[in-house]
């Protein structure tokens, strides 16, 4: 009986342990969508500067995410902010909100 009760100890202990760290990845997650969102709509309306300012907040709350769950989507959503910041630091708004559309694509996909 004992050891019964030391084994639902124990895995209740891991399972408390565990939750904050999946709710953070979900909140960086959330904070990445939202900003790689506003990002798409200013490149749309041709304001790379505002695109860039977006793409890098959710640059950082992606990369919180991946590291407190590694997933391929979470990946590539960075490699497509991060190309997206490239052009639009070079003013390019519309090639930069193409890469932010895919990196939007990959988050929204890592939520799943």
């Amino acid at each position: 009986m004992n050891r019964r009760i030391f084994a639902l100890i124990l895995g209740l202990g891991a399972a408390v342990l565990m939750a904050p760290t999946l709710a953070v990845a979900e909140d960086h997650l959330a904070e990445a969508i939202s900003h790689t969102k506003e990002a798409i709509d200013h490149g749309k309306q041709g304001h790379a500067d505002m695109l860039v300012t977006h793409a890098e907040a959710a640059l950082e709350h992606a990369k919180a995410a991946e590291n407190a769950k590694d997933n391929p989507h979470t990946k590539q959503g960075i490699t497509h902010l991060n190309a997206a910041i490239d052009h639009g630091k070079q003013g390019h708004a519309d090639v930069a909100t193409g890469h932010a559309e895919e990196a939007l694509t990959h988050l929204e996909a890592a939520t799943k």
